[in-house]
């Protein structure tokens, strides 16, 4: 069996939140629901096994789970987001998880790496960059 590049099992704290705001807009969501969603607290949940990937968000206001496994393109309706319908692939670059979304917006898609006890979101959608800090649980 292959080792994987990173363990990105565990619960996971929202901390840092930069330009989120902005990557909402660039997903056309509307104002009232960008001021909920950039005052929610928000806890990953990710379950890992091999190259199998399980991943929770969790939030007062709404849940998304989406799952997947690397190298296998997956149709993927981002519910309670912008409730689009995309076609998603996740790979590893180096010890990162690189997702991309093809879809109607253009460069669209995330990466998620650990660094310490930090995991790290990368959301990606036309220019905008957001990026998310999340603290490992205990």
């Amino acid at each position: 069996a292959s080792t994987m590049p990173a363990d990105f099992n565990g619960k996971w704290i929202l901390e840092t939140n930069e330009k989120f705001e902005e990557y909402l807009k660039a997903l056309n969501i509307d104002f009232a629901t960008r001021k909920i969603a950039m005052s929610l607290s928000q806890t990953k949940v990710v379950t890992q096994r091999g190259d199998s990937f399980e991943f929770q968000t969790l939030s007062t206001f709404r849940n998304y789970e989406h799952s997947f496994t690397i190298g296998v393109e997956f149709d993927e309706f981002t519910k309670g987001l912008d409730n689009r319908h995309v076609k998603s692939l996740v790979n590893w670059e180096g010890d990162k998880l690189v997702c991309t979304q093809k879809g109607e917006k253009a460069n669209r898609g995330w990466k998620h790496w650990i660094q310490g006890d930090k995991l790290y979101l990368e959301l990606t959608c036309e220019d905008v960059v957001s990026v998310q800090v999340f603290k490992r649980k205990e």
